[in-house]
Order: C-alpha cells, then structure tokens, then sequence
C-alpha cells in the first residue's frame, strides 16, 4: 500500500478517536426544567424562612431562647453536641471542586436531614408539621433538578433521628433541641438561597466530567 495513503489513514483515525473522546463543550446555560424547578426550590425555600420565626414562637417558650444571634450563648453551642444535633451539610460557591453535583446532592442531604429532626421533635410538640411538609416538597424539587441534570449522588443516609429521640429527656432538653433545630435550618435555608440562585443560572464549560 502507498505510504501515503497509509499515513492519510493514520491522521484520520487519529482524529476520529481524538472527537470522539473529547468532552463536549457546553456554551449554554441549564435546562429550562432544571431552572424551573430550582426557581420553585427557592420560593419554597423562602416560604420556610418566613415561616421559621412564627414556628419559634408556636413552640419554643422557654426564656432565653430566641432567634436573636445575639443571645446564643456557649452553653446552647454545647448542647448541641449533647443533644447529637448535625451540623448543616455545607454549601459553597461552584467550582471545579465542589461541583454541580455535589452541590445538589448537600441540597438534598440537608433537607432530609432537617425533615428527619422536625419529625422526632413533632413528637413532643405541636406546630411543626407544616415545615415538615415543606422540606418534604422542597425535597420533590430538588430531586426534580437532579433527575433532569442527569446528576448522580442518590439519596444520602441522615440517619440521626434517633439520636436526638434517645437524648430527648425532659421539657428543656425538648425545647432546646427544637430552638437550635430552627435555627440551623434558618440558617441552612440562607445558603439553599444563594445555591439556588447559582445553580440555575450555572454555565458549565465542559460535560462528560464529573
């Protein structure tokens, strides 16, 4: 055979193999389903913010325990280890790191996570189950988000529940747990806020790594 058309043959597989495995670059911005249902993720997430304060009120009335972050004092930190209460899933800013899909994935694991607290404390006390329902739907969105990216994770094990049930020993304990369980998830509701407002608008460079 001519060593030409040998070495033409070479360049063409060449550059079949080199297009075939190299990732495919994504100029657009997310799926319209994907930003739909994170636009619905974040207006519940808001709902749950606004509804966090009146919820307080309802349930928690021991003296001292508010919403202020003034009044957090050492001590209420402290049982927060004793009670067995997880700390939120921590959300940070995109990156090559922290991806889409870890981002997502936390989102989930901390709604899960709080939705899990709120049930054992709703055990004890009456007015918590419509932020119940809410984590619940805000689950479904976020969910929703994972299914149309097409993002990996599945669902993540917050089994602790039963931790702070077993801990649960007297009204204090109950009021505590049940101060310090809204405040963290106010708190994790921020960070929901600004991820969602990232991702929907997130510009991935590049696919097919993850």
């Amino acid at each position: 055979m001519n060593s030409l058309i040998v070495v033409a043959l070479l360049h063409y597989f060449l550059f079949a193999v080199l297009v075939q495995s190299a990732p495919v670059s994504l100029p657009f911005g997310p799926l319209p389903a994907f930003r739909e249902a994170a636009e619905r993720a974040k207006t519940l997430v808001e709902k749950i913010l606004r509804d966090i304060p009146a919820v307080h009120t309802a349930t928690v009335n021991t003296e001292g325990l508010t919403l202020d972050p003034s009044t957090q004092t050492t001590n209420l930190q402290m049982m927060v280890t004793s009670l067995g209460i997880p700390a939120s899933p921590v959300l940070k800013p995109l990156s090559e790191h922290f991806t889409l899909d870890i981002c997502v994935s936390r989102m989930s694991a901390g709604s899960q996570l709080y939705q899990g607290l709120l049930g054992v404390l709703s055990e004890k006390l009456s007015g918590l189950s419509d932020l119940q329902a809410d984590l619940r739907d805000l689950l479904t969105h976020i969910n929703k988000m994972k299914e149309v990216a097409r993002l990996g994770g599945g669902v993540v094990d917050q089994n602790h529940s039963p931790d702070l049930a077993s801990r649960l020993h007297g009204n204090y304990k109950v009021q505590v747990a049940a101060h310090l369980t809204l405040t963290q998830l106010r708190s994790f509701c921020h960070d929901l806020i600004r991820s969602l407002r990232a991702v929907a608008t997130y510009r991935p460079q590049t696919a097919g790594t993850r």
